[in-house]
């Protein structure tokens, strides 16, 4: 039996997954000089998705620390410290929002731009 949570495969997996993914798209939205609206649309899309299977994940632990008998995780995911888990993909999703929104208010704004052009009586 596994006596921590932190000694399991699918931990280190979340975090590699929570934290190297996020900072990768980070680092790729800010060092390309010029990025299309399509790359926008899946990096973003890959935010909320991150977020949400780090919520699910953050679930599966809180679950899991139960069946083991170390306090330290205990301590780490079945207590109020696991609130502060749960920022980070509260972070990653609401940047992934913030992106899909700027393009659609975008899209908008050049539709209604197109709308006036074409019908100038209204």
């Amino acid at each position: 039996m596994i006596d921590s949570v932190f000694a399991e495969l699918s931990f280190w997996a979340m975090v590699a997954v929570s934290v190297i993914l996020p900072v990768t798209i980070y680092a790729v939205l800010f060092a390309k000089p010029s990025v299309s609206r399509y790359t926008v649309l899946a990096l973003g899309l890959a935010l909320v998705a991150i977020a949400g299977f780090d919520v699910y994940f953050l679930q599966h632990m809180q679950t899991a620390v139960r069946g083991t008998p170390s306090l330290v995780d205990d301590a780490v995911f079945d207590s109020e410290v696991s609130f502060a888990l749960y920022l980070f993909p509260l972070m990653f999703g609401g940047i992934g929002v913030n992106l899909i929104s700027h393009l659609l208010i975008s899209h908008l704004v050049g539709a209604e731009r197109r709308f006036e052009k074409k019908h100038p009586d209204r």
